[in-house]
């Protein structure tokens, strides 16, 4: 094996993309010395977005001093890639361990994060790439969209910052207030969540519970969703509750598209996009991704079989390290990959498997290039 490609997604609660990326390529570089091996962490949009798309591409991490959660001052960042590319992840600004003990998606904002958007977009920014996930917030990106200069009137007139539990405050929205940088970033929001607006599966009801909301605060916090649907229908034009992905992060997916024009993009493909995998997987021999568990919600697009697709297309071979292996996944090898093989060594409870995770990713690499040595391969 002369290259090889690196491109697992992080198992959760246990391994970082980095961390299992430098197992593979120990392992690789024992049985291949001379192999040279190509490494992409990928990024999921929550915490380590950033990180990881500096240490694949290069470029600087950038302080910048905004509001936390509790509209609180915090040091938060942004990358920027050598392209220009800015990358935010809103966890950030926004995230569920900034607010601790103290949850409330009534009461929290995302107004930090726009003004990470903002000193992005003034920094000479070409284009923005944000995370959406990680959030302690509730407020449909309003917060956000306020920092970078949006204007909502309430029935009197008056503007204000709005939060999740103000929505329905919100009498009207006025875009051509918002700053003229802003305006002219192409901005991309990684999602992978198909999530509504509002209502039985929308943003409030399904993740508003661990952001602390109790059963009586989601029913408020999606009915003002629901308020704030119709504002932007009748201001924006945009039917909010038919866009995929839009209750996504509280609601930001919805924002991010109604108030900043953002493309929705699943992970996979923004890293894909913009690392130039088809450049830096060109010749390779063997390809190797994974993710925590491979199942028929993988077959959506996730890291696997965004991988594998575009593997497919080049004629390379995808080998996929999972921590499990779900039922009904036969479809992944007709989307491109070639082997699925899962660490899950032995019969134990998570809680355990979690604590031998690396050496099982270890063992479980050392297999299948020890296999793969005796064919030749």
């Amino acid at each position: 094996m002369k290259k090889a490609v690196l491109i697992p997604d992080s198992f959760k609660g246990t391994m970082s993309s980095s961390e299992i990326i430098d197992i593979m390529k120990e392992r690789i570089l024992f049985y291949h010395p001379e192999c040279s091996v190509v490494t992409i962490p990928v990024a999921d949009g929550g915490e380590g977005s950033v990180d990881a798309f500096l240490t694949a591409l290069g470029g600087e991490k950038i302080s910048v001093r905004t509001k936390g959660p509790w509209n609180e001052d915090i040091e938060s960042f942004y990358g920027m890639l050598p392209d220009k590319t800015a990358v935010i992840e809103m966890a950030a600004s926004a995230g569920l361990p900034q607010v601790g003990d103290r949850k409330d998606p009534s009461k929290t904002t995302t107004y930090g994060v726009g003004e990470l958007i903002l000193a992005a977009a003034r920094n000479g920014a070409k284009r923005l790439v944000i995370g959406l996930g990680g959030s302690a917030t509730n407020d449909a990106g309003c917060g956000a969209a306020a920092a970078c200069g949006v204007s909502f009137y309430d029935k009197e007139g008056k503007s204000f910052v709005p939060v999740g539990g103000t929505l329905d405050r919100i009498e009207r929205i006025d875009l051509s207030t918002m700053d003229e940088s802003v305006k002219a970033l192409p901005i991309t929001a990684m999602c992978d969540i198909d999530n509504p607006f509002y209502g039985p599966t929308g943003a409030a009801a399904v993740f508003g519970p661990q952001k602390g909301a109790d059963e009586k605060m989601v029913k408020e916090l999606d009915s003002k969703m629901k308020s704030l649907a119709g504002v932007i229908e009748k201001d924006l034009g945009i039917k909010i509750q038919e866009i995929a992905g839009s209750g996504a992060a509280g609601g930001m997916g919805g924002g991010m598209k109604a108030f900043f024009g953002a493309r929705m993009q699943m992970g996979i493909k923004t890293v894909l996009e913009i690392t130039g995998f088809e450049n830096l997987a060109e010749g390779a021999d063997m390809i190797f991704t994974g993710e925590g568990k491979i199942d028929s919600q993988s077959l959506r697009g996730k890291v696997v079989i965004g991988v594998a697709r575009k593997a497919k297309k080049m004629g390379i071979p995808v080998i996929a390290v999972v921590g499990d292996i779900g039922d009904n996944i036969e479809a992944a090898y007709d989307e491109g990959v070639t082997g699925i093989f899962s660490t899950n060594r032995v019969a134990v409870p998570y809680k355990e498997a979690r604590l031998r995770a690396k050496s099982d990713m270890s063992l479980t690499m050392d297999n299948i290039l020890r296999f793969m040595k005796k064919m030749g391969i």
